[in-house]
């Protein structure tokens, strides 16, 4: 009896030593496969505010109650929300009085650039629309809190900017599908922006 239990112990060493060497493999990091509507857009083209433009018809407008614990400005600030990527571009808008137009450039660089500390690169390109809105486009690489901000102005009456943000964890690798899927929304939006100067 004692011979068989010996025996059925170095078998079991046996079979676990053996499994000690077998090569493990680790397995790549996955993520969800996340399926994309069709980009079709509506327009945003309320009788009040100062631009209209056409966002797509999986967005929603919401408008901007707080900045930062702050009430905004103006009325004239609203989110697009995403709720099936849970995202949100936020747009601001601000008129031009004076020669601040200057200052209002200089606060939105200052705000991308923040984001230097996570992010690996900054790349500005110049916003020039047949619509005549004309700004600055700025992809922010890396595990930045935000990968697309943009403004856009006539230099005179109004000064819009937008910005891309995510409520998750920035990640570049995870996002970086949503991101493209959202920055051609983020194009259609601003070559779909129009001035409303009428009795404003």
């Amino acid at each position: 009896m004692y011979k068989k239990a010996f025996q059925g112990c170095t078998f079991l060493l046996l079979l676990l030593m053996m499994a000690c060497n077998s090569v493990y493999t680790p397995k790549p990091r996955g993520y969800f496969r996340i399926y994309f509507p069709k980009h079709e857009y509506q327009p945003f083209n309320r009788p009040d505010f100062p631009y209209s433009f056409e966002y797509p018809v999986y967005g929603v407008i919401i408008r901007d109650t707080s900045f930062f614990g702050d009430k905004p400005e103006n009325p004239y600030w609203i989110n697009v929300d995403f709720p099936r990527f849970h995202a949100r571009i936020y747009i601001s808008y601000k008129r031009i009085e004076g020669n601040n137009f200057v200052k209002l450039r200089e606060d939105a660089y200052k705000m991308t650039y923040k984001n230097t500390y996570k992010a690996t690169s900054i790349e500005d390109s110049l916003i020039s629309t047949p619509l005549g809105v004309h700004g600055v486009f700025f992809h922010v690489g890396g595990n930045a809190a935000t990968a697309s901000q943009f403004f856009v102005s006539d230099s005179v009456k109004h000064f819009l900017r937008g910005a891309l943000y995510f409520d998750t964890t920035p990640n570049e690798d995870s996002l970086s599908i949503v991101n493209q899927f959202l920055q051609k929304d983020m194009d259609h939006i601003i070559n779909s922006l129009k001035w409303e100067n009428e009795g404003r």
